[in-house]
């Protein structure tokens, strides 16, 4: 069976008690890993700094760029392995799992692109004054990854991290522990990364984390996950100072005007909601919806909801997959009740029973509600649970959509070119779908408003937190 170690200096470290990886649509062991502590933590992060400080690594975009390139090409050896492992660990959809490796691979290759083209600039303030604005490394990068999207949540921040010159110490998600222990395999067979630029220290807890985001030998925290570690992880920091760069929780609103394509809607917002089994930030939690069209879109979205097969990840015919764990089941489980008390329930998900019993599988479900006050409205909710709200005209849709504390994505539903632009600038978040939902690549920013986060990830701007400014100015004359 195998057992996810430690990865310090390049070499695997068993050390610290064990926990067990379970498969979340079975229940079953799947593996165990190797717990870590604050001890293995700082040594990570001194080795990290000591690689950054006394190797070339960090003025060497060739090197990082190869680096990048090889571990796409050893991420993209072992696809169907990895796809394999995302279904059992993390319990989402086959389709869903390779889509997460593919993009992966995808951003590894993007961001080994940006090595080579890190640019400042320069300009004479005045007649023999010169200044260079010269872009640098910040340092080492402490990446704090969530179990949702174990591999793409990852390489997000590891890509350019790397490609900005840093160096990184990982601290992965005990529930995707095998995931992550082939992922750091794909990276030790890079002839191109030096030893200890990578490192990895696993735990079951908050140790590790809080020794990361108190060492002085860290400079950037790169942390995915909820809204409220991410103020701890804001408060960890301080002290030091160091940069924080957080995408956080989201509330998604979908705005469905009354001229929507409604089969467009329907569909795209189905799958919005239902990926992942809503276990994604980005996932269509909320449907605003015009009062003229209301009784019809409930009556479709009630269909569709209704219609999505759960099951496990390699079932071909399966819609949705697992929640990550019973935990989980039994916390949707509650808010489902809470739901019916305080809305009215469209369509009441529960266990499926039978052959899936023994995993964490919950149908989903919608409830229309008036109070948008309510948790259920103002908190993520992280499963297929989604509420149904309507709304008079624009200004009300847009106030709604911008009535909680997050502002990580939304979509809007329109056949009004002018309405669908109007309407998305008024939304504030950081990212906009028009007439579509969750559609995520290397190239294009994500990141949040408010509670939401900190900072953006993809895209050219998602190496701005890995990058200091230097300005060097020189007073050289005049010929």
């Amino acid at each position: 069976m195998t057992v996810a170690s430690h990865f310090i200096d390049g070499r695997w470290r068993a050390e610290g008690p064990q926990g067990e990886s379970l498969n979340p649509a079975t229940g079953e062991v799947l593996g165990q890993y190797h717990q870590g502590s604050a001890a293995l933590a700082d040594e990570a992060a001194g080795v990290a700094r000591r690689v950054f400080f006394e190797t070339p690594w960090q003025v060497s975009p060739r090197q990082r760029a190869q680096a990048l390139f090889e571990a796409a090409d050893r991420l993209e050896a072992r696809l169907d392995e990895l796809t394999d492992l995302i279904v059992a660990e993390n319990g989402k959809l086959r389709a869903e799992a390779r889509g997460e490796m593919l993009g992966s691979i995808s951003e590894m290759r993007y961001y080994g692109g940006l090595a080579r083209t890190v640019l400042g600039r320069s300009f004479e303030a005045q007649p023999g004054a010169f200044s260079v604005m010269h872009r640098e490394a910040a340092g080492v990068a402490a990446i704090i990854v969530p179990w949702n999207a174990p591999v793409t949540l990852l390489v997000r921040s590891l890509g350019p991290a790397l490609a900005a010159g840093c160096t990184c110490v990982i601290k992965p998600a005990p529930q995707a522990a095998l995931i992550h222990r082939t992922v750091m395999e794909c990276l030790a067979e890079c002839p191109s990364l030096p030893a200890g630029a990578v490192n990895s220290v696993n735990e079951s807890g908050a140790e590790v984390g809080r020794a990361l985001v108190a060492s002085r030998d860290v400079d950037v925290i790169s942390f995915t996950g909820s809204s409220a570690t991410g103020r701890k992880i804001m408060e960890g920091a301080a002290p030091t100072l160091k940069r924080v760069g957080l995408e956080l929780g989201g509330k998604a609103p979908a705005v469905v005007f009354d001229d929507a394509d409604l089969d467009r809607a329907v569909g795209e917002l189905t799958r919005g909601a239902v990926v992942m089994a809503g276990q994604i930030c980005v996932a269509a939690t909320r449907f605003l919806v015009h009062d003229a069209i209301l009784p019809e879109f409930e009556r479709r979205i009630v269909e569709s909801f209704r219609s999505v097969k759960v099951g496990p990840g390699n079932d071909p015919e399966s819609r949705m997959g697992a929640l990550i764990d019973k935990d989980a089941e039994a916390r949707i489980l509650r808010l489902i009740e809470q739901a019916g008390d305080e809305g009215e329930l469209l369509l009441r998900g529960g266990q499926p029973g039978g052959d899936l019993a023994a995993g964490a599988f919950v149908t989903p479900s919608l409830f229309r509600i008036e109070d948008t006050s309510s948790a259920l409205v103002q908190e993520e909710l992280f499963g297929p649970l989604v509420s149904v709200e309507r709304f008079a005209d624009e200004g009300e849709a847009v106030a709604k959509a911008n009535g909680t504390a997050y502002g990580l994505a939304a979509s809007v539903h329109t056949t009004d070119l002018e309405r669908a632009m109007r309407v998305s600038r008024a939304i504030r978040s950081g990212t906009v779908w028009l007439n579509c939902h969750g559609r995520l690549f290397a190239e294009g920013e994500t990141g949040g408003y408010g509670q939401s986060g900190l900072g953006r990830l993809h895209g050219v701007e998602g190496l701005d937190d890995f990058l200091e400014t230097k300005h060097i100015y020189m007073e050289q004359g005049t010929v």
